[in-house]
Protein backbone atom coordinates (compact mmCIF):
# COMPACT_ATOMS: atom_id res chain seq x y z
CA UNK A 1 0.00 0.00 0.00
CA UNK A 2 3.00 2.03 0.87
CA UNK A 3 4.53 1.21 -2.45
CA UNK A 4 1.20 2.41 -4.65
CA UNK A 5 0.77 5.62 -2.45
CA UNK A 6 4.57 6.40 -3.51
CA UNK A 7 4.31 5.63 -7.19
CA UNK A 8 1.17 8.06 -7.27
CA UNK A 9 2.63 10.75 -5.70
CA UNK A 10 5.53 10.55 -8.24
CA UNK A 11 3.92 10.34 -11.20
CA UNK A 12 0.45 12.71 -12.54
CA UNK A 13 -0.55 10.29 -14.86
CA UNK A 14 -0.80 7.95 -13.10
CA UNK A 15 -2.76 9.54 -10.27
CA UNK A 16 -5.14 10.50 -12.58
CA UNK A 17 -5.54 7.22 -14.16
CA UNK A 18 -6.20 5.89 -10.91
CA UNK A 19 -8.71 8.67 -9.58
CA UNK A 20 -10.48 8.27 -12.73
CA UNK A 21 -10.81 4.40 -12.66
CA UNK A 22 -11.70 4.91 -9.14
CA UNK A 23 -14.69 7.26 -9.76
CA UNK A 24 -15.51 5.46 -12.65
CA UNK A 25 -15.78 1.54 -10.92
CA UNK A 26 -17.52 3.45 -8.17
CA UNK A 27 -20.16 5.20 -9.96
CA UNK A 28 -20.31 1.79 -12.26
CA UNK A 29 -21.19 -0.19 -9.36
CA UNK A 30 -23.74 2.31 -7.53
CA UNK A 31 -25.80 2.22 -10.75
CA UNK A 32 -25.42 -1.43 -11.73
CA UNK A 33 -26.55 -1.79 -8.33
CA UNK A 34 -29.24 0.08 -8.53
CA UNK A 35 -30.15 -1.36 -11.93
CA UNK A 36 -30.09 -5.10 -10.60
CA UNK A 37 -32.41 -4.23 -7.84
CA UNK A 38 -34.78 -2.15 -9.29
CA UNK A 39 -35.17 -4.39 -12.30
CA UNK A 40 -35.44 -7.05 -9.52
CA UNK A 41 -38.02 -5.57 -8.17
CA UNK A 42 -39.92 -4.64 -11.18
CA UNK A 43 -39.68 -8.21 -12.04
CA UNK A 44 -41.49 -9.42 -9.19
CA UNK A 45 -44.34 -6.72 -9.29
CA UNK A 46 -44.46 -8.03 -13.35
CA UNK A 47 -45.19 -11.70 -11.95
CA UNK A 48 -47.73 -10.37 -9.38
CA UNK A 49 -49.38 -8.31 -11.74
CA UNK A 50 -49.55 -11.78 -14.14
CA UNK A 51 -51.02 -13.63 -11.01
CA UNK A 52 -53.75 -10.74 -10.78
CA UNK A 53 -54.79 -11.23 -14.73
CA UNK A 54 -54.38 -14.93 -14.55
CA UNK A 55 -57.34 -14.87 -11.80
CA UNK A 56 -59.64 -12.31 -13.52
CA UNK A 57 -59.32 -14.59 -16.43
CA UNK A 58 -59.96 -17.90 -14.33
CA UNK A 59 -62.58 -16.00 -12.51
CA UNK A 60 -64.50 -14.79 -15.80
CA UNK A 61 -63.67 -19.20 -17.06
CA UNK A 62 -65.33 -20.58 -13.53
CA UNK A 63 -68.40 -18.00 -13.83
CA UNK A 64 -69.26 -19.00 -16.84
CA UNK A 65 -67.70 -22.78 -17.64
CA UNK A 66 -67.20 -24.00 -13.83
CA UNK A 67 -66.04 -27.27 -15.92
CA UNK A 68 -63.58 -25.90 -18.34
CA UNK A 69 -61.18 -24.98 -16.15
CA UNK A 70 -60.16 -28.50 -15.99
CA UNK A 71 -59.12 -28.32 -19.55
CA UNK A 72 -57.25 -25.29 -19.65
CA UNK A 73 -53.84 -25.16 -20.21
CA UNK A 74 -51.93 -22.20 -18.91
CA UNK A 75 -48.26 -22.54 -21.89
CA UNK A 76 -44.88 -20.82 -21.46
CA UNK A 77 -42.05 -21.13 -23.61
CA UNK A 78 -39.72 -21.43 -20.99
CA UNK A 79 -41.73 -22.86 -18.19
CA UNK A 80 -40.77 -20.34 -15.91
CA UNK A 81 -44.02 -19.04 -14.72
CA UNK A 82 -45.67 -22.15 -14.67
CA UNK A 83 -49.10 -21.16 -12.69
CA UNK A 84 -51.47 -23.69 -10.82
CA UNK A 85 -55.00 -21.87 -10.56
CA UNK A 86 -57.47 -23.99 -8.04
CA UNK A 87 -60.78 -23.53 -6.66
CA UNK A 88 -60.31 -23.32 -2.77
CA UNK A 89 -63.27 -26.25 -1.29
CA UNK A 90 -63.51 -27.98 -4.75
CA UNK A 91 -61.33 -30.03 -6.63
CA UNK A 92 -58.14 -28.11 -8.41
CA UNK A 93 -56.21 -27.99 -11.67
CA UNK A 94 -52.73 -27.07 -12.42
CA UNK A 95 -53.11 -25.00 -15.73
CA UNK A 96 -49.38 -26.34 -16.81
CA UNK A 97 -49.14 -30.08 -15.86
CA UNK A 98 -51.92 -32.62 -14.22
CA UNK A 99 -49.63 -32.34 -11.13
CA UNK A 100 -51.14 -32.07 -7.47
CA UNK A 101 -53.12 -29.66 -6.08
CA UNK A 102 -51.41 -27.46 -3.96
CA UNK A 103 -52.89 -27.81 -0.65
CA UNK A 104 -53.80 -24.06 0.12
CA UNK A 105 -55.93 -23.33 3.50
CA UNK A 106 -59.32 -21.94 2.29
CA UNK A 107 -59.35 -19.63 4.97
CA UNK A 108 -57.00 -17.32 3.54
CA UNK A 109 -58.09 -13.68 3.09
CA UNK A 110 -58.73 -12.73 -0.41
CA UNK A 111 -55.05 -10.87 -1.57
CA UNK A 112 -51.14 -12.06 -2.22
CA UNK A 113 -49.47 -14.49 0.48
CA UNK A 114 -46.11 -16.53 0.74
CA UNK A 115 -47.15 -19.76 1.72
CA UNK A 116 -44.20 -22.55 2.86
CA UNK A 117 -45.95 -25.85 1.74
CA UNK A 118 -43.89 -29.08 3.14
CA UNK A 119 -40.39 -27.52 2.31
CA UNK A 120 -41.26 -25.70 -1.21
CA UNK A 121 -42.26 -21.77 -0.88
CA UNK A 122 -45.27 -20.22 -3.26
CA UNK A 123 -46.41 -17.32 -4.00
CA UNK A 124 -50.39 -17.37 -3.84
CA UNK A 125 -53.17 -14.91 -4.89
CA UNK A 126 -56.95 -15.68 -3.43
CA UNK A 127 -59.61 -13.84 -5.10
CA UNK A 128 -63.22 -13.94 -4.44
CA UNK A 129 -65.38 -14.10 -7.84
CA UNK A 130 -68.79 -12.60 -8.33
CA UNK A 131 -70.03 -16.41 -7.57
CA UNK A 132 -68.71 -16.28 -4.26
CA UNK A 133 -66.13 -18.98 -4.97
CA UNK A 134 -62.99 -18.42 -4.24
CA UNK A 135 -60.07 -18.68 -6.57
CA UNK A 136 -56.29 -19.43 -5.86
CA UNK A 137 -53.28 -18.92 -8.06
CA UNK A 138 -49.80 -19.75 -7.06
CA UNK A 139 -46.31 -19.85 -8.59
CA UNK A 140 -43.16 -21.56 -7.44
CA UNK A 141 -40.92 -18.86 -6.15
CA UNK A 142 -37.77 -20.27 -7.50
CA UNK A 143 -39.24 -19.67 -10.51
CA UNK A 144 -40.28 -16.39 -9.89
CA UNK A 145 -36.56 -15.64 -8.32
CA UNK A 146 -34.82 -17.19 -11.17
CA UNK A 147 -36.83 -15.66 -13.62
CA UNK A 148 -36.73 -11.76 -11.70
CA UNK A 149 -32.73 -12.61 -11.57
CA UNK A 150 -32.46 -13.45 -15.47
CA UNK A 151 -34.01 -9.95 -15.78
CA UNK A 152 -31.93 -8.29 -13.23
CA UNK A 153 -28.24 -9.80 -14.70
CA UNK A 154 -29.29 -8.86 -17.90
CA UNK A 155 -29.38 -5.09 -16.88
CA UNK A 156 -25.84 -5.39 -15.13
CA UNK A 157 -24.23 -7.31 -18.11
CA UNK A 158 -23.69 -3.99 -20.24
CA UNK A 159 -22.00 -2.57 -17.27
CA UNK A 160 -20.03 -5.28 -16.72
CA UNK A 161 -18.77 -5.56 -20.17
CA UNK A 162 -18.31 -1.57 -20.77
CA UNK A 163 -17.14 -0.72 -17.80
CA UNK A 164 -13.41 -2.96 -18.41
CA UNK A 165 -13.69 -1.06 -21.75
CA UNK A 166 -14.18 2.40 -20.36
CA UNK A 167 -11.15 2.00 -17.82
CA UNK A 168 -8.45 1.04 -20.55
CA UNK A 169 -9.86 3.85 -23.24
CA UNK A 170 -9.68 6.25 -20.19
CA UNK A 171 -5.93 5.24 -19.15
CA UNK A 172 -4.95 5.15 -23.23
CA UNK A 173 -6.45 8.53 -23.13
CA UNK A 174 -4.54 9.63 -20.39
CA UNK A 175 -1.29 8.34 -21.92
CA UNK A 176 -2.29 10.07 -25.06
CA UNK A 177 -2.82 13.37 -23.42
CA UNK A 178 0.94 13.21 -21.48
CA UNK A 179 2.40 12.03 -24.89
CA UNK A 180 3.62 15.93 -25.99
CA UNK A 181 5.29 16.15 -22.72
CA UNK A 182 7.02 12.56 -23.08
CA UNK A 183 7.86 13.83 -26.10
CA UNK A 184 9.26 17.25 -24.75
CA UNK A 185 11.76 15.64 -22.66
CA UNK A 186 12.85 13.19 -24.97
CA UNK A 187 13.61 16.18 -26.89
CA UNK A 188 15.45 17.91 -23.73
CA UNK A 189 17.16 14.85 -23.47
CA UNK A 190 18.37 14.27 -27.06
CA UNK A 191 20.37 17.54 -26.81
CA UNK A 192 24.49 18.17 -26.52
CA UNK A 193 25.56 20.32 -23.65
CA UNK A 194 26.24 22.86 -25.37
CA UNK A 195 22.45 23.43 -27.29
CA UNK A 196 21.23 25.57 -24.85
CA UNK A 197 18.67 26.73 -27.94
CA UNK A 198 14.65 27.59 -26.44
CA UNK A 199 12.47 24.60 -26.82
CA UNK A 200 9.51 24.64 -28.83
CA UNK A 201 6.38 24.92 -27.44
CA UNK A 202 3.56 25.45 -30.50
CA UNK A 203 3.10 22.48 -30.60
CA UNK A 204 2.00 21.76 -26.53
CA UNK A 205 -1.12 21.99 -24.27
CA UNK A 206 -1.94 25.39 -23.67
CA UNK A 207 -1.48 24.18 -19.53
CA UNK A 208 2.05 22.55 -19.65
CA UNK A 209 3.77 26.43 -22.09
CA UNK A 210 4.17 28.34 -19.15
CA UNK A 211 6.60 25.78 -17.89
CA UNK A 212 8.67 25.70 -21.09
CA UNK A 213 8.44 29.30 -21.40
CA UNK A 214 10.15 29.16 -17.66
CA UNK A 215 12.94 26.52 -18.95
CA UNK A 216 13.30 28.63 -22.27
CA UNK A 217 14.35 31.92 -19.72
CA UNK A 218 16.71 29.73 -17.39
CA UNK A 219 18.44 28.50 -20.68
CA UNK A 220 18.54 31.74 -21.45
CA UNK A 221 20.02 32.98 -18.31
CA UNK A 222 22.39 29.67 -18.54
CA UNK A 223 23.34 30.68 -22.03
CA UNK A 224 24.47 34.15 -21.01
CA UNK A 225 26.59 32.90 -17.73
CA UNK A 226 28.32 30.14 -20.14
CA UNK A 227 29.36 32.81 -22.64
CA UNK A 228 30.33 35.35 -19.55
CA UNK A 229 32.49 32.10 -18.19
CA UNK A 230 34.17 31.56 -22.05
CA UNK A 231 34.81 34.94 -22.31
CA UNK A 232 36.22 35.68 -19.20
CA UNK A 233 38.62 32.26 -19.54
CA UNK A 234 39.57 33.77 -22.94
CA UNK A 235 39.99 37.32 -22.00
CA UNK A 236 42.05 36.27 -19.08
CA UNK A 237 44.42 33.64 -21.10
CA UNK A 238 44.93 36.29 -23.90
CA UNK A 239 45.94 39.24 -20.95
CA UNK A 240 48.27 37.01 -19.65
CA UNK A 241 49.67 35.68 -22.43
CA UNK A 242 51.86 38.74 -22.45
CA UNK A 243 53.32 39.16 -18.94
CA UNK A 244 54.09 34.97 -19.16
CA UNK A 245 55.95 35.59 -22.80
CA UNK A 246 57.60 38.94 -21.55
CA UNK A 247 59.06 36.38 -17.90
CA UNK A 248 60.12 33.72 -20.65
CA UNK A 249 61.89 36.17 -22.21
CA UNK A 250 63.61 37.85 -19.11
CA UNK A 251 64.32 34.00 -17.80
CA UNK A 252 66.16 33.39 -20.79
CA UNK A 253 68.13 36.43 -20.68
CA UNK A 254 69.00 35.81 -17.22
CA UNK A 255 70.58 32.03 -17.76
CA UNK A 256 72.80 33.34 -20.34
CA UNK A 257 74.65 35.74 -16.97
CA UNK A 258 77.73 34.03 -14.56
CA UNK A 259 75.57 32.35 -11.67
CA UNK A 260 76.32 29.61 -9.02
CA UNK A 261 75.39 26.40 -9.89
CA UNK A 262 72.35 26.25 -7.18
CA UNK A 263 71.06 29.67 -8.78
CA UNK A 264 71.06 28.32 -12.39
CA UNK A 265 69.22 25.15 -10.69
CA UNK A 266 66.71 27.05 -9.66
CA UNK A 267 66.33 29.01 -12.70
CA UNK A 268 65.76 25.96 -14.39
CA UNK A 269 63.08 25.24 -12.01
CA UNK A 270 61.63 28.78 -12.61
CA UNK A 271 61.76 28.39 -16.77
CA UNK A 272 60.04 25.06 -16.58
CA UNK A 273 57.13 26.35 -14.57
CA UNK A 274 56.90 29.57 -16.89
CA UNK A 275 57.04 26.72 -19.96
CA UNK A 276 54.04 25.04 -17.72
CA UNK A 277 52.04 28.36 -17.49
CA UNK A 278 52.14 28.96 -21.38
CA UNK A 279 51.18 25.71 -22.27
CA UNK A 280 48.34 26.32 -19.45
CA UNK A 281 47.35 29.57 -21.52
CA UNK A 282 47.31 28.37 -24.54
CA UNK A 283 45.33 25.21 -23.86
CA UNK A 284 42.85 27.62 -22.13
CA UNK A 285 42.90 29.71 -25.37
CA UNK A 286 42.28 26.51 -27.33
CA UNK A 287 39.30 25.60 -25.34
CA UNK A 288 37.48 28.73 -25.20
CA UNK A 289 37.75 28.67 -28.74
CA UNK A 290 36.48 25.18 -29.11
CA UNK A 291 33.81 26.26 -26.94
CA UNK A 292 32.51 29.12 -28.87
CA UNK A 293 32.74 27.14 -32.10
CA UNK A 294 28.76 26.88 -33.33
CA UNK A 295 27.17 23.46 -33.16
CA UNK A 296 26.89 22.71 -36.81
CA UNK A 297 28.45 23.67 -40.04
CA UNK A 298 29.65 22.18 -43.23
CA UNK A 299 33.49 21.40 -43.01
CA UNK A 300 36.07 20.84 -46.04
CA UNK A 301 36.74 16.98 -45.89
CA UNK A 302 40.43 16.68 -44.89
CA UNK A 303 43.04 12.93 -45.16
CA UNK A 304 43.61 12.26 -41.93
CA UNK A 305 47.05 10.57 -42.55
CA UNK A 306 48.16 13.89 -43.61
CA UNK A 307 47.11 15.45 -41.00
CA UNK A 308 48.91 12.70 -38.46
CA UNK A 309 52.18 13.11 -40.25
CA UNK A 310 52.38 17.09 -39.33
CA UNK A 311 51.43 16.16 -35.70
CA UNK A 312 54.16 13.71 -35.70
CA UNK A 313 56.75 16.73 -37.03
CA UNK A 314 55.52 18.58 -33.72
CA UNK A 315 55.69 15.83 -30.97
CA UNK A 316 58.39 13.49 -32.36
CA UNK A 317 61.05 15.97 -30.21
CA UNK A 318 59.59 15.11 -27.04
CA UNK A 319 59.02 11.21 -28.59
CA UNK A 320 62.70 11.39 -29.05
CA UNK A 321 63.76 12.44 -25.81
CA UNK A 322 62.00 9.83 -24.22
CA UNK A 323 63.19 6.97 -26.89
CA UNK A 324 59.10 6.21 -27.61
CA UNK A 325 58.67 4.20 -30.93
CA UNK A 326 55.84 5.79 -32.53
CA UNK A 327 53.74 3.49 -34.88
CA UNK A 328 51.65 4.52 -37.88
CA UNK A 329 49.37 2.15 -40.01
CA UNK A 330 46.07 2.61 -42.00
CA UNK A 331 45.40 3.98 -45.59
CA UNK A 332 46.69 7.24 -46.57
CA UNK A 333 43.60 8.04 -48.57
CA UNK A 334 40.85 8.00 -45.88
CA UNK A 335 39.36 11.15 -45.40
CA UNK A 336 36.95 12.42 -42.77
CA UNK A 337 34.02 15.64 -42.90
CA UNK A 338 36.06 17.38 -39.97
CA UNK A 339 37.73 20.73 -40.57
CA UNK A 340 41.80 20.65 -40.23
CA UNK A 341 42.33 22.63 -36.80
CA UNK A 342 39.81 20.65 -35.67
CA UNK A 343 41.29 17.44 -36.65
CA UNK A 344 44.86 18.42 -36.20
CA UNK A 345 43.75 19.59 -32.56
CA UNK A 346 41.97 15.92 -31.81
CA UNK A 347 45.07 14.07 -33.04
CA UNK A 348 48.02 16.31 -31.49
CA UNK A 349 46.47 16.55 -27.97
CA UNK A 350 45.87 12.70 -27.85
CA UNK A 351 49.40 11.61 -28.97
CA UNK A 352 50.71 14.07 -27.10
CA UNK A 353 48.95 13.08 -23.62
CA UNK A 354 50.10 9.37 -24.86
CA UNK A 355 53.47 10.22 -25.31
CA UNK A 356 53.58 12.14 -21.95
CA UNK A 357 52.63 9.48 -20.17
CA UNK A 358 54.45 6.71 -21.45
CA UNK A 359 57.60 5.53 -19.26
CA UNK A 360 61.16 6.14 -21.24
CA UNK A 361 61.11 3.66 -23.88
CA UNK A 362 58.03 2.70 -24.37
CA UNK A 363 55.35 2.35 -27.66
CA UNK A 364 52.90 4.85 -28.93
CA UNK A 365 50.92 3.63 -32.01
CA UNK A 366 48.37 5.55 -34.15
CA UNK A 367 46.00 3.16 -36.61
CA UNK A 368 43.46 4.27 -38.75
CA UNK A 369 40.61 1.77 -39.47
CA UNK A 370 37.12 1.77 -41.13
CA UNK A 371 33.86 1.28 -39.99
CA UNK A 372 30.28 0.82 -41.60
CA UNK A 373 29.84 4.37 -42.39
CA UNK A 374 32.49 5.69 -40.21
CA UNK A 375 36.18 5.95 -39.59
CA UNK A 376 38.20 4.84 -36.73
CA UNK A 377 41.47 6.65 -35.36
CA UNK A 378 42.92 4.58 -32.68
CA UNK A 379 45.80 6.05 -30.52
CA UNK A 380 47.01 3.45 -27.68
CA UNK A 381 50.51 3.61 -25.28
CA UNK A 382 52.52 1.84 -23.11
CA UNK A 383 52.20 3.84 -19.92
CA UNK A 384 50.27 2.79 -16.79
CA UNK A 385 46.59 2.87 -18.50
CA UNK A 386 43.50 4.29 -16.39
CA UNK A 387 41.66 2.68 -13.95
CA UNK A 388 38.55 2.20 -14.55
CA UNK A 389 37.14 3.98 -11.98
CA UNK A 390 38.42 7.29 -13.27
CA UNK A 391 37.66 6.93 -16.93
CA UNK A 392 34.46 8.69 -16.57
CA UNK A 393 36.33 12.05 -15.25
CA UNK A 394 39.78 12.46 -17.34
CA UNK A 395 37.41 14.40 -19.83
CA UNK A 396 36.60 16.97 -17.08
CA UNK A 397 38.59 20.08 -17.10
CA UNK A 398 41.86 20.24 -14.82
CA UNK A 399 41.16 16.96 -13.83
CA UNK A 400 44.08 14.75 -13.44
CA UNK A 401 44.91 10.91 -12.52
CA UNK A 402 46.91 10.48 -9.32
CA UNK A 403 50.53 9.37 -9.23
CA UNK A 404 51.08 9.75 -12.75
CA UNK A 405 53.90 11.73 -11.76
CA UNK A 406 53.43 13.78 -15.00
CA UNK A 407 53.28 17.41 -15.04
CA UNK A 408 50.12 18.90 -17.38
CA UNK A 409 47.48 21.47 -17.43
CA UNK A 410 44.89 18.82 -17.10
CA UNK A 411 42.90 20.25 -20.49
CA UNK A 412 43.92 18.73 -23.42
CA UNK A 413 41.29 16.04 -22.98
CA UNK A 414 38.75 18.59 -21.98
CA UNK A 415 39.59 20.19 -25.53
CA UNK A 416 39.40 16.42 -27.33
CA UNK A 417 35.79 16.16 -25.47
CA UNK A 418 34.23 19.45 -26.63
CA UNK A 419 35.66 19.26 -30.56
CA UNK A 420 33.98 15.59 -29.95
CA UNK A 421 30.78 17.01 -29.21
CA UNK A 422 30.95 19.53 -32.08
CA UNK A 423 31.41 16.92 -34.65
CA UNK A 424 29.37 13.92 -33.56
CA UNK A 425 31.62 11.75 -33.24
CA UNK A 426 32.40 9.14 -30.55
CA UNK A 427 34.89 8.55 -28.17
CA UNK A 428 36.25 4.80 -26.01
CA UNK A 429 38.65 4.32 -23.43
CA UNK A 430 39.94 0.55 -23.36
CA UNK A 431 43.29 -0.94 -22.51
CA UNK A 432 45.70 -1.66 -24.59
CA UNK A 433 46.70 -4.76 -23.51
CA UNK A 434 43.76 -6.63 -22.07
CA UNK A 435 45.80 -9.17 -20.78
CA UNK A 436 48.38 -7.87 -18.46
CA UNK A 437 45.24 -4.87 -18.31
CA UNK A 438 47.72 -2.06 -19.14
CA UNK A 439 48.65 1.15 -21.64
CA UNK A 440 45.31 3.17 -22.68
CA UNK A 441 43.67 2.99 -26.20
CA UNK A 442 41.64 5.77 -27.23
CA UNK A 443 39.43 5.15 -30.11
CA UNK A 444 37.63 8.34 -31.89
CA UNK A 445 34.77 7.45 -34.51
CA UNK A 446 34.09 9.77 -36.90
CA UNK A 447 31.07 9.23 -39.24
CA UNK A 448 31.96 10.20 -42.56
CA UNK A 449 28.21 9.62 -44.54
CA UNK A 450 26.59 13.29 -42.91
CA UNK A 451 26.30 16.35 -44.81
CA UNK A 452 26.46 18.44 -41.66
CA UNK A 453 28.34 17.51 -38.62
CA UNK A 454 25.96 17.42 -35.67
CA UNK A 455 25.89 17.17 -32.08
CA UNK A 456 26.05 13.98 -31.36
CA UNK A 457 27.27 11.30 -28.60
CA UNK A 458 28.76 12.97 -25.86
CA UNK A 459 32.74 11.50 -24.84
CA UNK A 460 32.18 8.31 -22.61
Amino acid sequence: MASLKRQLNDSIQLKLSFVLATVITIVAVAAGAFSFFSTLDDSHERQDDMLYQVADLASHVVASAPQAIRNVELLDEDRDSSLSVQVLGQGSADLHTASVPIPIPSSLQDGLHTLDVKGQTFRVLVHTIATHQRIAVAQDTDLRDTAALKDALRTVTPFLILVPILLIAIADIVRRMFRPILKLSRQVDSRPDTDLSPVGSDHLPREIQPFVRAINRLLVRVAESMETQRRFIADAAHELRSPAAALSLQAERLGRAEMSDAARDRLQALRRGLDRNQHLLSQLLALAKVQSMPDAHTPTRTKIQEVIHNVLETVLPLAEAKRIDIGVTGDDNLEVPVSELNLTTLIRNLTDNAIRYTPEGGRVDLSVTTAPDAIALSISDSGPGVPATERDHIFEPFYRVLGTGQAGSGLGLSIVAAIVRKIGARIELSDADETTQSGLCITLTIPINMPLIKPGNEPC
